[in-house]
């Protein structure tokens, strides 16, 4: 994992034509996506599409991907992050605990853009996986060039879960995924790009990567 510097960016729907600002605190994240290996290493499990050790998990759920937060808390003896009811509940974070969790969208696009104002943090084919490049299948991760704070693969090969409800007036308990995937169209792979989805859904291109809450 890596320090992120506090900062602001903002943010914006397409859909609905609204941008507002968020400011970021300082936090930890990973320089990679969670890999297959290491999803098996903490659950002992494997529910990818595609095989592969330094492949990122997919076909993982947000569900999922917050019950790993916690397992992978308790195995290293943090705080989980996270209380956990049940798929049809709602998950309540512990804004003070010191164990692993899912980043918030603001957190991921400052993270992504890296202190830049571009859609992107490099060309295209050089930092990312995607359907130009992609030959239609997933790829290891760190393959790519990193973006200037050192985080690999945060456009293109998986889209991450975000903690964050989309819009929950309209789209009830759907949650934000962000980044592009290796199926998708190069203008799907962008800082800004927003996504949602179902908490139970799973598919070969979406993943996640970890973030921490620094101790005080």
């Amino acid at each position: 994992m890596i320090s992120v510097p506090a900062g602001q960016v903002r943010l914006s729907d397409r859909r609905t034509q609204r941008s507002w600002p968020v400011e970021v605190a300082p936090f930890r994240l990973s320089v990679f996506p969670v890999t297959q290996e290491r999803y098996a290493d903490v659950t002992g499990h494997r529910p990818s599409t595609a095989d592969g050790d330094r492949l990122p998990v997919e076909g993982v759920s947000w569900w999922d991907a917050v019950r790993f937060c916690n397992a992978l808390s308790r195995r290293e003896g943090l705080t989980p992050a996270y209380h956990l009811p049940g798929d049809t509940g709602t998950a309540d974070w512990d804004t003070s605990a010191d164990g692993y969790r899912l980043p918030t969208e603001a957190e991921w696009e400052h993270a992504c853009r890296a202190g830049g104002t571009g859609p992107r943090y490099g060309p295209l084919g050089d930092i990312a996986w995607y359907r130009g490049n992609s030959d239609d299948r997933i790829h290891p991760v760190g393959g790519k060039e990193p973006n200037a704070w050192g985080l690999h693969d945060m456009l293109g090969n998986t889209w991450d879960w975000c903690w964050d409800l989309y819009d929950p007036e309209v789209y009830g308990t759907y949650r934000v995924l962000r980044g592009g995937g290796w199926s998708d169209e190069h203008w799907s792979c962008r800082a800004s790009v927003r996504r949602r989805s179902h908490p139970t859904f799973r598919i070969d291109d979406v993943g996640f990567r970890v973030a921490r809450t620094p101790r005080p």
